[in-house]
Parts: C-alpha cells; sequence; structure tokens
C-alpha cells in the first residue's frame, strides 16, 4: 500500500532542479538516518521537530499555497491534536488503545470546528475570513488556559507514554551501529514515518483532480466557479482536510514531547514560524516545507551556538564579537529572513525550480 501511495504521490511531481533534489535528499536522508549520525539529546529533538513541522507546514501550505486561504486557525488545530492525545494517556496506565481515542475525538473536534469555520466564514472576503480565524485561535488558546483542571493551565501538563516508547525502554540489549535502541529512538521513527505518509498523502492530495481545482481557486475563484466547481465546498474541504494534519502534528508533537502547554501549541509565535516556513520553502509547493523545516529549525537551534563561537574566537575584534553577540542571534535570525525574501521572492524550491525552467 505504502508503495502504491508513492508511486502515484510522486508521479509527475518530483523537482525538476537536480540541486534541489540534492537538498531534498540530503534532508530526507540526514532524518532517517538521525539517531545514527547524531549524539545527543538536542540534534534528535531537532530532526523530531522538523519532522512534525513538515507535516504541520505542508498542511497550511494546501490552505495558502494551493488554494489562497489566509487561516491563523492552524496552531488551534495543532493544539486539539496535542492536548487529545495527552487526554487520552492521561491515565495511570497509558496504552496505545487511549492514544488512539484521544488522537479520534481531536480529529472529529477539529472536523467540527474546521466545516463549522468554513460554512459559516468561507462565503465572505478573505481579509475577514483571517480575522475571524484569529478570533476563533484566541478564544480557544484562551479557553484552553482557564480549564487548568483538564489541560493543566498555562504550566501545562506533562503525561506517561506506552512503554514501548518510554525512554527507560530498550529493545535490544547490545547496541546497533553504536546507537541503544531505547524508546527514543523508536519514538523518533515512530514520527518520522508517520511524516512520510502524511506528506505521501498531501502530495497525493494535491496531484489529484481535487488539487488541481484547488489551484484553480487561487488562480481565479470567478473563472472556476464560471466553469462549473462549487468553490466554496472545495474551500470548505481544503480546510477540513488540513485542520484535520494539523490534528495529527499536534499529536506527534505531543507524542515526542510528552508535554503539552498553551506557549508550546497554541502561542502565535507557532503560527508566525508556521509562516515564516511557508515563505522561505515556498508557497504552493509541498518541497518547500521540508526545505524551509529544515533550514529554519536548524537556524532556531544552532544559531546561538554558531555565534557563540564566533563571539569568542573573535576577542582581537571586539566591534565585530560584541555584533554576534548571542544574545543577538534572534537579529541575524530576522536579518537571515529578510535576505532570503529578497534572493528568493517566490521561496527556495520556487526560485531552484524557476532557475531550472529557465535554463531550459
Amino acid at each position: 500500500m505504502l508503495s502504491t501511495l508513492c508511486r502515484r504521490s510522486l508521479s509527475n511531481s518530483l523537482p525538476h532542479s537536480r540541486l534541489l533534489n540534492l537538498l531534498l535528499l540530503a534532508v530526507v536522508l540526514g532524518l532517517a538516518l538521525a539517531p545514527f549520525i547524531t549524539s545527543g539529546a538536542r540534534p534528535l529533538n531537532t530532526a523530531a521537530t522538523i519532522c512534525v513541522y513538515i507535516v504541520l507546514v505542508g498542511s497550511y501550505d494546501l490552505l495558502l499555497g494551493y488554494t489562497g486561504i489566509v487561516s491563523f486557525a492552524h496552531t488551534m488545530f495543532f493544539g486539539i491534536g496535542a492536548y487529545g492525545l495527552s487526554l487520552g494517556l492521561s491515565s495511570d496506565n497509558p496504552n496505545w488503545a487511549g492514544a488512539a481515542t484521544g488522537i479520534l475525538l481531536a480529529v472529529l473536534l477539529s472536523l467540527t470546528l474546521a466545516l463549522i469555520i468554513g460554512l459559516f466564514a468561507l462565503r465572505v472576503r478573505a481579509i475577514f475570513y483571517s480575522m475571524i480565524t484569529l478570533a476563533v485561535a484566541s478564544s480557544f488558546a484562551v479557553l484552553a488556559s482557564q480549564l487548568s483542571d483538564i489541560t493543566g493551565g498555562e504550566d501545562g501538563k506533562t503525561f506517561s507514554v506506552p512503554e514501548l516508547i518510554s525512554p527507560a525502554y530498550e529493545l535490544f540489549s547490545s547496541p546497533i551501529f553504536g546507537r541503544q535502541i531505547d524508546g527514543k529512538v523508536i519514538c523518533y521513527y515512530l514520527l518520522f514515518f508517520s511524516a512520510v505518509v502524511l506528506f505521501l498523502l498531501m502530495l497525493r492530495i494535491v496531484n489529484s483532480p481535487f488539487g488541481r481545482v484547488l489551484q484553480a481557486i487561487r488562480e481565479n475563484e470567478f473563472r472556476a466557479e464560471a466553469i462549473g466547481y462549487r468553490t466554496v465546498l472545495y474551500k470548505i474541504a481544503a480546510n477540513c482536510i488540513a485542520a484535520v494534519l494539523a490534528t495529527l502534528a499536534g499529536a506527534m508533537m505531543a507524542l515526542w514531547l510528552k508535554y503539552v502547554g498553551p506557549k508550546t501549541m497554541l502561542s502565535f509565535e507557532v503560527m508566525t514560524d508556521i509562516l515564516l516556513i511557508v515563505v522561505i520553502g515556498g508557497m504552493g509547493s509541498l518541497y518547500g516545507s521540508i526545505i524551509g523545516a529544515a533550514l529554519f529549525l536548524v537556524l532556531q537551534n544552532y544559531l546561538k551556538t554558531l555565534m557563540t563561537q564566533a563571539n569568542e574566537s573573535l576577542i582581537d575584534l571586539p566591534w565585530l564579537a560584541q555584533a554576534l553577540h548571542p544574545d543577538r542571534w534572534l537579529f541575524w535570525l530576522g536579518i537571515l529572513f529578510v535576505l532570503s525574501v529578497y534572493f528568493f521572492p517566490t521561496g527556495i524550491v520556487g526560485k531552484l525550480n524557476r532557475s531550472k525552467t529557465v535554463g531550459h
């Protein structure tokens, strides 16, 4: 089944740029081998977050890049998935049945909210829809903070996971390729393969007739409606699909962190990160979610460390050392983002694909 999904999803959808294909191969191989080519908790945590964000950003690109819908409610669905899993595993004996139940209920809640928002809001102008989704997401974040008995309030809540993916579990008595196959490694590969399956599913959606209608709506909604497509129904369907995928991404993040909280799952900072990654990778290309998520999260996690090393090595040049002080890492991250938008206005994927097309 997975091979069939791979073949149908990748048919006629692979990037035409050789450099882009090499970058994608490097990222995928890096993620696939992360437990064996890195050591310590930080690199593996970065790799796991990239896997989650590939799904989260890709699902948002279905709305923004492929359909032209600007929504600020994506973090709400992300949070629903996380809180749903945490509630399913909140018992004294966490098991996979509880996890599946929590995820299923979260998906149903997200579908219901996405359908209601779509029915009442997608008929209005784009700016009004964006404002409505922002209001709904903000209200949900406040509600999650106030229901402290269920959600843990502002402090969030930790929870246990099934024994197979608990850090103390060891699958084999001896290491494999120098790495002990413990519960954390098993959990990582659960996230990795989930991300692969969900990404292939998204590719299949955008390369289907349904996906082509979404792109037609993005280009000219009036023309698509004149041809005979009921554009509102297609936009509602896209909204629901994106919501379900974001919910699953939230469950993946919660499973890895074993923690849920408003700041981690529901804050506007998460929404800002999603928007930045979409712009950096390239709108209207799911491959942009891979490149954008990998680049952004690696910089977010390691730019401060690199600046610390640079600051220490430039002690003879105090003005330059001061400019590269690690406390200014967020400033330089902003500079890098501005430069990426200037040199890659259509995103990295769009620029590389366009360069290849012009070259031909």
